[in-house]
């Protein structure tokens, strides 16, 4: 497969690869990007995993700590839906499971900063949450 067709429509050299690797014919492959592109769908994942995780915290925080009951109902709407999105998240890759127990203080220590940028409010900067992490998704 010509390589240069991964810079010049990246959905066509999708399908061509599709293609390629159905007919099992691994010797048109541009191997190179198509590792490239695999190896960035983990990170991608992680990055997701990481992103719902502060949007988690924010609105725990924002909903246990800024006296604005007018926003409560929105607050656990997205508490639910961010709930509801990791489980997803976790259920098609277990293995994050690990990364979540890893990451979630600092996680939690960029949204109190987010937090503390929009509100004039103390937030505990010591994790007050249920520990392991897991137990914030039910």
């Amino acid at each position: 497969m010509e390589k240069a067709l991964y810079d010049r429509d990246f959905l066509v050299w999708i399908e061509k690869t599709v293609e390629e690797l159905k007919a099992q014919n691994f010797a048109a492959l541009d191997l190179e990007h198509l590792i490239d592109e695999v190896e960035s769908l983990g990170k991608r994942e992680k990055r997701e995993l990481k992103s719902r995780l502060i949007t988690l915290f924010e609105h725990l925080l924002k909903r246990h700590y800024v006296p604005m009951p007018e926003c409560y109902r929105g607050w656990d709407v997205t508490i639910r839906r961010t709930q509801s999105k990791l489980k997803d998240l976790l259920a098609d890759s277990p293995s994050l499971s690990h990364l979540l127990e890893e990451i979630y203080l600092d996680c939690y220590q960029e949204a109190i900063a987010n937090m503390q940028l929009e509100y004039d409010v103390k937030f505990p900067q010591d994790y007050p949450f249920l520990s392991p992490p897991q137990n914030l998704l039910n």
